[in-house]
């Protein structure tokens, strides 16, 4: 069961910043290259980075190149060329920061044909 609420996941292509913002777990909006669309503020407090400085570049080999690896991006990109992602699993994040436990799922909305990284730490 996700920790993402069935709410937020029906609105993905309506998501607003604001409403980013409130969530209690990282919201990252990619487009098919991994390149971050909307960061939000949790993610930027767990990642120490700013979703200013963040935002339009690669998530997985600029901001969190501990994740360009076969387990993450490899879902990522395996889901996207299918045209179908949904994946959920615990990970931890090393790069720039101690090593944190955190639960992730991959969503890609068909309905937008956006993608999305959440992430919550454990």
């Amino acid at each position: 069961m996700s920790f993402v609420d069935q709410s937020l996941m029906s609105k993905l292509g309506q998501l607003s910043r604001e409403e980013a913002d409130r969530a209690p777990f990282g919201i990252v909006k990619v487009d098919d290259n991994g390149k971050i669309l909307l960061y939000n503020h949790y993610e930027g407090q767990l990642a120490g980075v700013a979703p200013s400085s963040a935002e339009g570049k690669n998530f997985f080999t600029e901001i969190a190149p501990c994740t360009n690896n076969r387990l993450v991006f490899g879902k990522f990109k395996k889901g996207v060329d299918a045209g179908e992602l949904d994946a959920e699993f615990n990970y931890t994040f090393t790069y720039k920061m101690k090593p944190t436990n955190v639960a992730i799922h991959l969503k890609r909305d068909p309905e937008s044909k956006s993608n999305w990284i959440f992430v919550k730490a454990a």
